[in-house]
């Protein structure tokens, strides 16, 4: 009886230990960056883009264009998806469907294969291409490294993939944008060259950062700012509407 009492006991704590860590981790991932103004501002429906919010992403269509190509864009651990919405609608003005993916618990890494919901409803689209920023970089190239039949390009923002993840023999195409003032450094970025894929674009902004991709304020360890957002934000909406143009030529 001695032996069950200290079992059951032992059962117990452990439990409350992990309903109060679930609870902590909960509690933690709630607390997003973002979305600041000019990405509230760049969700208004009024315009060149139709703008659809949903519960689980936003999707940017241009108005008198019938897209053939169209990203799927993962945020950033922990950033409010609508945080890109002004750079994401800037790429879909250009003439692509854009859909902006909420994270489970803001973390893409709860759910990788998100983009294959989105295959079906869009069966007019010929050429597919995923992305992110940060963390939902790193998720996106997770998937088309597995998935390279089901989407021809990849878009990082400030993102490369984990040294386990060797795309070099994908068939993937690829941009990589990132700035020279990035929290994590540029070091990262140009170790990460050995295992992108072969056909990589590398488009590196100087004195950007790593915040000013999206609209969410300054980064807890990011750099400060050296150029205006709008002018990062420029630079690679530009980069990117070239790459995803060229995934049709």
């Amino acid at each position: 009886m001695k032996f069950k009492f200290k079992f059951w006991y032992v059962l117990v704590v452990l439990g409350l230990i992990l309903v109060a860590g679930g609870g902590w981790f909960y509690t933690w991932a709630q607390e997003t960056m973002g979305p600041g103004e000019q990405a509230l501002l760049a969700l208004e429906a009024e315009g060149d883009v139709t703008v659809t919010v949903g519960e689980e992403e936003i999707v940017f269509q241009p108005i008198n264009v019938e897209p053939d190509t169209a990203l799927i864009f993962y945020p950033g651990g922990k950033v409010d998806y609508r945080s890109y919405a002004r750079p994401l609608r800037q790429v879909a003005s250009r003439g692509f469907l854009v859909i902006s993916v909420r994270a489970p618990l803001n973390l893409m890494v709860f759910a990788p294969s998100k983009a294959e919901e989105y295959f079906p409803q869009y069966p007019n689209i010929k050429h597919w291409a995923v992305g992110g920023h940060s963390l939902g970089g790193a998720m996106a190239a997770q998937y088309a490294g597995n998935h390279p039949d089901k989407v021809e390009g990849l878009v990082l923002w400030a993102a490369y993939p984990a040294n386990s993840n060797d795309l070099s023999d994908s068939g993937l195409r690829a941009l990589s944008v990132y700035g020279t003032l990035d929290m994590a450094g540029v070091e990262p970025f140009e170790n990460s060259k050995a295992i992108m894929p072969k056909r990589t674009t590398w488009v590196v902004i100087n004195n950007g950062n790593h915040s000013q991709f999206g609209d969410y304020g300054l980064q807890p360890g990011d750099t400060e700012r050296a150029m205006r957002d709008f002018h990062q934000q420029a630079l690679t909406v530009a980069a990117t509407e070239k790459f995803l143009r060229s995934l049709s030529e």
